[in-house]
């Protein structure tokens, strides 16, 4: 005999109830209670460049998953970001919902897992062109899990605009250095790099950007992110490669060669 029911907040305990008259399950049996929502989730999620992911980590994926799957019709759930980093280093679960339609869905995700939460929602169209003009979602898909298999074959197309507001950005460290944690140093320094990687028409992922920071600046990601720097050997390199960066920026306006 199975009945289905819901788990109501009581003063006390939670608990679940099922009609008085009924047959079997007598008073005193023991039953097993088990979500029903789970037996939704019947493929895994796909790993893409994520070698390994702590079990933790990988159940509050299915379990924002499960949410989702209860509200939103959507074509793909993409989880990126500091999240699927070795530890528990994050500030936030980065999740890129792919559809059509957009759903206050975060408060009751953080209500339930704890976490806070980042969500772009974006269709499919709009990403395919952020993958052509934008290195940051060429940053977010190159380390990611998704509920489903996806594969992108976009060409950079080379947009000012975009490219000179995220440059701008970085300019920051420059000015903020010594209020700046390692974290934020590190995105930034990131951002920097992957846009002078991204100008020459090459593509870029994370593997990539740490492997240019490390040439570039003899540290490697961890030095950034625990502030161990010296300040001033480390913002001349990085005054030399956003001057030369911001340059060839300019070169590409001079020369009518954006791309819209």
């Amino acid at each position: 005999m199975e009945i289905i029911s819901r788990v109501s907040s009581g003063s006390k305990m939670d608990q679940i109830y099922i009609p008085k008259h009924r047959f079997g399950l007598e008073i005193g049996s023991y039953v097993i209670i088990k979500p029903l929502e789970k037996e939704k989730i019947e493929e895994k999620p796909h790993f893409y460049n994520v070698y390994y992911i702590e079990p933790i980590k990988l159940d509050i994926i299915i379990k924002i998953i499960r949410i989702i799957d209860m509200h939103y019709v959507y074509e793909n759930i993409i989880f990126t970001g500091s999240f699927l980093e070795k530890g528990f280093n994050f500030n936030d679960i980065d999740i890129i919902l792919i559809g059509n339609n957009k759903l206050d869905i975060k408060e009751e995700i953080e209500k339930k897992i704890g976490i806070k939460t980042h969500i772009i929602f974006i269709d499919n169209k709009s990403l395919i062109k952020g993958l052509s003009t934008d290195p940051l979602y060429q940053m977010m898909l190159s380390k990611c899990i998704a509920k489903k298999r996806f594969i992108y074959n976009a060409k950079n197309k080379i947009n000012y605009k975009i490219l000179d507001l995220h440059l701008i950005k970085s300019k920051t460290l420059i000015d903020n250095f010594d209020i700046l944690d390692g974290n934020d140093k590190y995105y930034l320094t990131r951002n920097l790099v992957s846009i002078s990687i991204y100008i020459k028409g090459k593509k870029i992922n994370k593997k990539i950007v740490d492997g240019e920071i490390k040439k570039k600046f003899n540290v490697n990601d961890n030095d950034i992110k625990q502030n161990m720097l010296d300040k001033t050997k480390f913002i001349k390199i990085y005054k030399e490669i956003y001057n030369k960066t911001f340059y060839e920026l300019m070169e590409f306006i001079k020369y009518g060669a954006e791309q819209k």
